[in-house]
């Protein structure tokens, strides 16, 4: 009667420890559920705002391309003008200089 003691003893402690292992494998198998679960979910949100950045770069990116047509355009106009404000300057006084290249190359000095 002993052996049978010692043996549902045994049956007993391999039952448990039978179903011990069992518990530690869906723990394991829910942690692992649990951390793919996170995963995608942090990927989906590294996606989002990656496309949210890349979104206001290229609104900022245009912004600035706009921007810098219109300074294209203001330098434009700058130049122009003072082209024209030279050429104006330089038909007023040309007579003079003209006149002062004259004077010094015709006359003589001893």
């Amino acid at each position: 009667m002993a052996s049978n003691s010692r043996q549902g003893g045994i049956q007993q402690l391999l039952a448990a420890e039978h179903e011990a292992q069992a518990i530690v494998n869906a723990a394991k198998n829910e942690k692992y559920a649990r951390l793919k679960q996170a995963k995608e979910e942090a990927e989906r949100e590294i996606a989002e705002q990656r496309t949210l950045l890349e979104n206001q770069f290229q609104q900022k990116l245009s912004a600035s391309s706009g921007d810098s047509g219109a300074n294209v355009k203001r330098l434009e106009q700058e130049t122009d003008t003072k082209i024209h404000e030279l050429k104006t300057e330089a038909a007023r006084i040309s007579g003079d200089v003209v006149s002062m290249l004259l004077k010094y190359v015709t006359t003589v000095k001893n």
